[in-house]
């Protein structure tokens, strides 16, 4: 029989002892190359775990079972074994429902150490036989990690059964595991770990079931990684052994396989012990002596399989990178959708502090009755210049009136601001209701993202009101050197403050909006008026600009944090695009060792 074919460059004398480079031993005689390897593979796998993939997108739970897969193979094989590429070669019995994998283990180490099942699936813990003086390689620390060790029979999938038995020589171990198609999900899940955590293959078939799909999907996956497999076809009559061999041949060359050992356990009857005949596995286990016991053979076994999953773990990395990649482009456009919404609203906003708008109604009405306009205001349209020096006269407000334009514009305020920062919300989750990514982070967020913050009115509230209280320091601080003067004490603080707000409200780069046009407009200009009559021209333009900057700030600030409420939930699924930097970084280092080492540099 051949024995499983060895291709590409060794890199054995790289990888020797590379635990005692990471156990801190002495490391001398340690390839620097090696611990570099070692390291560039649990930098990859960090970079792995952190490409959550967690957006909904079109093909997105193939791509995560692919990472998963990786990680896996990574942590149950590829590390483990790398650190400690001295320890015995592990053979991973696999095969379909009924191949015979337990008989031909229990065949192979010469009394019953695993169970055969007689009830479809067979529900029990995995059985690794050992050599006895073997029995440190296989702790929880170095294979297979969140396995369970135990040393009985369990049904529990989650635990590792181990037996030693002197049947099995030094430097091999078998390990029997569950139905590659069992009908039992977590078998089948479990037997894909296994065998990704073999040196060696030992895939069982039967004459019935050696051209069943489940089994090919497997060693397909094998082939593609170079990965050492022998195929036993068990318990053949004798008068289909040639016939079915000589199909399975033909099936393994056209599949990859053509140097991959193929033995045949030819239909016997078992002992009273229930087991079959030695003869009957004499191949087989003459084969796997001869590995435990040549060391360079079974070096070329692991190295093989070693070295295919390394690479085959970094090619198929990249693919993980494209698709983080991919997630990069949706929270992009998911923040962009985001950014615009409130944008949006910022900018209606703004357009509405300037216009007039919130000269109508309310504030209009208060403001009249403060300014006492009627006769005041319609002798204004005629005489604008003539009128500065007549204002004090005309002025009717009492501080109780100065308090309600107060009011009216806090309230107009609040309105204002909690109507927009409502259809900003709307808007922005309505966008992400047009991805089914964006759907899914609805979904899953704790509040209510298509409404404003339930604390947005209170917070409104609070914000108005010290925007008002800085728009009075501001005519405090301007009127300090003038508080003595008739005019400063005919408006007060508080009449001044408000006079300066309706010109804010109509206020864009100093020149008034509509001034000329409408009440809302006229009121506005007889607020400038008011204003210049005790401050003048150039100072009643600085301070609308001051306000009116102010204002807007505050404004901002309000609904940057309801902006940040949909920043935090895409926050919270990571940066994909820099995931897909660090996978593809992290793949590109380990291939330029891969290559360095192949070289012997």
């Amino acid at each position: 029989m051949n024995t499983p074919h060895n291709e590409g460059s060794s890199t054995q004398g790289s990888f020797d002892h590379a635990d005692a480079a990471v156990s801190g031993e002495d490391t001398s005689d340690i390839s620097v190359k090696g611990a570099q390897m070692l390291t560039a593979l649990v930098q990859l796998r960090g970079a792995l775990q952190s490409a959550e993939l967690a957006l909904d997108v079109p093909g997105v739970e193939e791509q995560r079972k692919a990472r998963d897969e990786m990680v896996s193979q990574l942590e149950d094989y590829v590390i483990p074994r790398l650190m400690t590429i001295e320890a015995p070669m592990l053979a991973v019995v696999g095969g379909s429902t009924g191949a015979g994998k337990s008989t031909l283990v229990n065949a192979l180490v010469g009394k019953q150490v695993t169970t055969s099942g007689v009830l479809r699936p067979t529900t029990r813990s995995p059985v690794l036989v050992h050599h006895p003086d073997d029995a440190h390689w296989f702790r929880q620390d170095r294979l297979l990690p969140d396995l369970e060790r135990v040393d009985r029979s369990t049904d529990d999938p989650r635990a590792l059964q181990l037996v030693g038995s002197y049947a099995i020589p030094q430097g091999l171990a078998i390990l029997d595991a569950p139905d590659v198609d069992s009908v039992e999900e977590a078998n089948r899940l479990l037997a894909a770990q296994l065998l990704a955590a073999a040196d060696l293959w030992l895939f069982v078939t039967s004459a019935a079931r050696y051209a069943d799909q489940v089994p090919w999907e497997f060693l397909r996956h094998a082939a593609e990684r170079s990965a050492a497999v022998a195929i036993v076809l068990d318990r053949t009559p004798d008068d289909a052994l040639e016939t079915v061999a000589t199909h399975l041949a033909r099936m393994m060359a056209s599949r990859g396989l053509k140097d991959s050992p193929l033995f045949t356990v030819p239909e016997r009857p078992m002992d009273s012990r229930g087991l079959l005949p030695p003869d009957a596995v004499a191949d087989v286990r003459g084969w796997l002596d001869m590995l435990a016991e040549d060391s360079e053979a079974r070096a070329g076994v692991v190295r093989q399989t070693l070295e295919g999953a390394i690479r085959t773990v970094a090619r198929r990395t990249h693919e993980v990178a494209d698709a983080s990649a991919e997630q990069a482009g949706v929270q992009k456009r998911l923040a962009d959708d985001v950014d615009a919404a409130y944008m949006a609203a910022q900018a209606k906003v703004t357009e509405a502090l300037s216009d007039g708008t919130l000269l109508r109604g309310e504030v209009l009405a208060r403001w009249q009755e403060f300014v006492g306009t009627g006769e005041l205001l319609r002798s204004l349209e005629d005489r604008v210049g003539r009128l500065r020096d007549k204002l004090i006269g005309a002025i009717k407000g009492k501080p109780q009136q100065a308090e309600r334009v107060t009011v009216a514009v806090e309230s107009g305020l609040e309105t204002l601001l909690l109507e927009h920062a409502e259809a900003a919300a709307e808007r922005a989750a309505e966008s992400w209701k047009s991805l089914a990514s964006g759907q899914r982070l609805l979904l899953e967020c704790d509040y209510d993202l298509s409404r404003a913050s339930r604390d947005f009115r209170r917070r409104a509230e609070q914000a108005v009101r010290d925007w008002q209280a800085g728009v009075l320091e501001m005519v405090r601080t301007e009127g300090a050197d003038k508080r003595s003067t008739a005019r400063f004490l005919a408006y007060g603080v508080n009449g001044l403050g408000v006079a300066l707000m309706v010109v804010v409200f109509a206020h864009t780069g100093g020149a008034l909006v509509g001034a000329e046009a409408g009440v809302a407009g006229g009121s506005a200009l007889l607020g400038q008026k008011v204003l210049e009559a005790v401050f003048g021209d150039q100072a009643v333009r600085t301070l609308a600009a001051r306000a009116k900057e102010d204002l807007e700030r505050r404004v901002t600030k309000l609904l940057d944090a309801e902006r940040d409420r949909f920043v935090l939930v895409l926050a919270g699924i990571g940066d994909a695009r820099e995931a897909s930097e660090n996978v593809r970084e992290a793949a590109r280092r380990v291939d330029d060792l891969r290559f360095a080492l192949s070289q012997g540099e």
